[in-house]
């Protein structure tokens, strides 16, 4: 690994204060439409599924109204499998992925569960394209009590408005080349810390728990996938992201420790996905159907386990 600070804003060695965050956010664009791309097709599943605001985003409350997709006929003696995505809103696939499962396949699983989707939970991140939200948050880092991430605030409240326990939870995200040219060189520069240059894993893999890391369940997930997509290969130390595999495609991360979304409850089968969009070796559209396939092949699992 080398080491790098090269980033456009801050001092090398120096957390940023107010006026490097203003910077930040000033160099931020929006360069999709969250009503248009995103709400259009929530709007679409309305004949079908509950569909309800849970919250929106003051930045622009009108512009970023939160959504959650709810089975009918919710029944309280059936588990509930929750699936999130957008935690990270330019993760793209997360997102659309998760519309996709409930368009196509999510009523076909709730003889078993009652199904609850938040597909963008970070819309002001979905339209301009960035890991962290205006405030340089990162939400995959916040779900904690007295949250500095609306997004993430939002998100647990809703979670707890349920009134029930969560089963599973598959949270859908990407790792992309921008984590390595952007985001990471950003939070460095945020955080006055060095940047180690990581290697960005080519194909899916999974992120379990390392209190509850359900093996069984991440070898579901990955043969799932696999009829879609590539299984990323560790390094050459038998690593993915700087965590050792457990086994092929599969790290563990302590994720209540880390405020990650995937921790936000007590699930007992959870599992984080990550694509890598920027393969040569898939299109957009399978990253969409491998997020489907992690969250049938988890869902599918955990169904014989009942």
């Amino acid at each position: 690994m080398e080491i790098s600070n090269t980033y456009p804003i801050g001092t090398v060695g120096q957390k940023w204060g107010d006026e490097e965050k203003a910077q930040w956010l000033a160099q931020q664009k929006i360069q999709r439409s969250y009503q248009e791309e995103v709400v259009t097709k929530i709007d679409a599943l309305r004949d079908r599924f509950d569909v309800s605001q849970y919250g929106a985003l003051s930045y622009n409350p009108e512009k970023y109204p939160l959504y959650v997709i709810k089975s009918r006929n919710w029944d309280n003696s059936k588990p509930t499998a929750l699936v999130t995505g957008g935690v990270h809103g330019y993760e793209t696939s997360g997102v659309h992925g998760a519309l996709l499962f409930a368009d196509g396949e999510a009523e076909k699983y709730t003889e078993h569960f009652n199904i609850v989707i938040a597909p963008c939970v970070s819309p002001w991140g979905y339209e301009v394209i960035n890991r962290w939200n205006p405030q340089a948050v990162d939400p995959n880092r916040s779900f904690f009590e007295d949250s500095p991430s609306e997004e993430a605030a939002n998100l647990m409240a809703m979670v707890k408005d349920l009134g029930c326990d969560i089963l599973v939870h598959v949270d859908l995200h990407e790792t992309t080349d921008s984590d390595e040219t952007e985001f990471r060189r950003a939070r460095a520069a945020r955080d006055g810390i060095d940047h180690f240059e990581e290697m960005i894993p080519d194909g899916f893999y999974t992120v379990g728990d390392t209190e509850n890391p359900q093996p069984e369940l991440q070898k579901a997930v990955i043969d799932s996938v696999r009829k879609v997509t590539h299984i990323a290969p560790p390094d050459a130390s038998g690593k993915i992201i700087g965590s050792p595999i457990t086994q092929e495609g599969v790290i563990n991360y302590p994720l209540k420790k880390l405020s990650l979304c995937n921790g936000l409850s007590d699930c007992q089968y959870g599992t984080t996905t990550e694509v890598y969009p920027d393969s040569d070796k898939v299109t957009d559209e399978e990253c969409n159907v491998a997020q489907v396939a992690a969250v049938t092949g988890a869902l599918d699992y955990v169904i014989k386990q009942l």
